[in-house]
């Protein structure tokens, strides 16, 4: 299906995304012909109708995913778009905000990034940054996974260490999830100013250097039976943490739609 520098994303929502930023070029997209034409797909055929991008409707067969989530649709499109720390930075000044950016070391599995994206995107971040090597990127996946949302984001692929130095010179502090004696509770640090918060790999956590460049330890606590939360659990209640401590900046009303109907991934 898709080929040369075009990928195919897929799922209802993150194909509707995809148009809605309108940061990448889409090719075409791609419909189930038997599926129904409603909701969200409806909203998908007008926004691609309205930008003059070709629509083209085939045998479910011929979608060319073998994902079986894709849900009748498929955007061929350029991929993703990554920026720079400074760009991340110039968000933030931009918006008059102090910097509320999510650093990832080593998150591989595209479930977790996604999921932490998605959250990222929820609770305001101004940027995210992942690892240029031995980490998931981007990808159609993570998309699904995101249910779109990273589509909004600004996402930077640097070295971690070094990030993690120039946001420190600009002021920035930096906060590491980790559940060891030595880290503190949501309380018992300010999380309300310029912050950058770590979520360690899956696996081993938080790396030396990125856990010796980091001026807080944070850890949630639990009381449960299991040892540890899942990546993009803890993640996701971190972001919370840090964007309740900045007093749930630029929150929408309660009923919006962010919470009025199921996500369609």
């Amino acid at each position: 299906m898709a080929g040369g520098n075009y990928e195919g994303v897929y799922g209802r929502n993150p194909v509707y995304e995809v148009l809605r930023a309108g940061r990448r070029k889409v090719h075409r997209v791609l419909v189930d012909r038997r599926a129904e034409v409603q909701g969200r797909l409806r909203d998908i055929l007008e926004l691609a109708k309205d930008m003059s991008i070709p629509i083209r409707y085939v045998d479910r067969k011929d979608l060319g995913v073998q994902n079986t989530n894709h849900q009748g649709v498929v955007a061929e499109c350029s991929q993703f778009t990554y920026v720079s720390l400074p760009d991340i930075l110039a968000s933030a000044a931009q918006g008059s905000e102090s910097p509320f950016i999510l650093l990832l070391d080593l998150i591989q599995d595209p479930q977790n990034l996604g999921t932490l994206l998605r959250t990222a995107e929820a609770v305001g971040v101004h940027g995210v940054v992942i690892p240029s090597r031995r980490a998931a990127g981007v990808t159609p996946a993570v998309v699904s996974a995101s249910s779109g949302a990273c589509e909004h984001l600004l996402i930077a692929r640097e070295n971690l260490h070094q990030a993690i130095v120039a946001l420190k010179g600009d002021g920035v502090w930096i906060t590491g999830l980790e559940g060891s004696a030595a880290a503190q509770t949501a309380g018992e640090i300010d999380l309300g100013g310029p912050m950058a918060l770590v979520v360690g790999s899956e696996g081993s956590g938080l790396r030396r250097l990125v856990r010796e460049g980091c001026d807080f330890l944070l850890r949630i606590p639990m009381r449960g039976n299991v040892e540890s939360l899942n990546a993009a659990v803890a993640g996701s209640i971190g972001l919370y943490a840090v964007w309740e401590a900045r007093g749930f900046e630029g929150a929408a009303d309660a009923g919006s739609q962010a919470t009025s109907r199921p996500a369609e991934h």
